[in-house]
């Protein structure tokens, strides 16, 4: 039976893992929700399906990894919802489960550190979401599932350049504040790693070495760019939408020794600098 992943909700993560096992000559089917998007993923090798939509059971059957980034919504996980008891009747023929949650999972932990067995306190809506969505995946009986929390994710396209180059980046400034944050090709490798060597029910944080205040990235961009470095503004007086606001509402440092120890994994961008300046000699490269 040829390898073939089925990756619903084929985003910017699940782009990278497919770069990869497409050059190991597997077959990758992947959902998206648009004609436009569809066509982008054929374009790449990726089998697209129109999902929801589509009839997802050929693709099941065909099957013998599971990818899942489609995010949960206020009517819980879109993938259970549509598809739990054709899953669940089809747990022993899957290989890999691997399940995109996030580090959001944790709550606020005041700047503390936090690992894989820290308790879930989520305290906002899309990390109360990603906690129950990782509940009910793990209620499958003998689903071979893997839960992944990523951190911040950054990459090619994804970065602190544009912003900082049309003058809209801003150093929001929170006393004590501090992310972790992770490259995308990073969750790729992890992602491949631990198809490689599946642990089912195993939970691995995806992030890097060095969780730094977010000021610090814009500032760095800066200086990678010869710009000016964005004047710094306090959080409490600073203008910001409430979306923007809640993401300073959670602070902690998260650990990443289990994709080392476990997997044997290392990291190719093991902090931000590391990234940022790969990122930048891409794009001088590219012209």
């Amino acid at each position: 039976m040829t390898n073939t992943l089925l990756s619903f909700g084929h985003g910017y993560s699940a782009k990278a893992l497919g770069r990869i096992l497409l050059q190991r000559d597997w077959r990758v089917i992947g959902t998206s929700r648009s004609e436009d998007k569809a066509a982008q993923l054929m374009a790449i090798g990726v089998e697209p399906r129109i999902w929801p939509g589509a009839d997802m059971i050929p693709a099941l059957d065909a099957a013998t990894h599971l990818l899942l980034s489609a995010a949960p919504d206020e009517d819980g996980d879109p993938v259970l919802r549509e598809l739990r008891d054709e899953i669940a009747g089809r747990a022993d023929q899957f290989q890999w489960v691997g399940y995109l949650s996030t580090t959001g999972v944790y709550g606020d932990h005041q700047g503390d550190w936090v690992d894989e067995d820290t308790p879930l306190t989520p305290a906002t809506k899309r990390g109360i979401a990603r906690m129950k969505a990782e509940a009910d995946w793990a209620s499958i009986p003998g689903l071979p599932l893997h839960i992944f929390r990523l951190a911040g994710i950054y990459g090619p396209g994804r970065g602190p350049f544009s912003k900082v180059r049309s003058g809209t980046a801003r150093r929001i400034i929170k006393e004590g504040q501090v992310f972790s944050r992770t490259h995308v090709a990073d969750i790729a490798q992890v992602l491949d790693t631990s198809i490689r060597k599946p642990n089912p029910g195993a939970t691995y944080n995806v992030c890097d070495d060095d969780p730094v205040p977010p000021e610090d990235v814009i500032a760095y961009a800066a200086e990678l760019l010869g710009l000016p470095v964005p004047p710094a503004e306090d959080f409490e007086t600073a203008e910001m939408t409430p979306m923007a606001r809640s993401f300073y509402a959670e602070s902690k440092k998260v650990r990443n020794d289990r994709i080392k120890d476990e997997l044997g994994v290392k990291l190719l961008y093991p902090d931000f600098r590391a990234g940022l300046q790969a990122l930048y000699a891409a794009e001088v490269s590219d012209g």
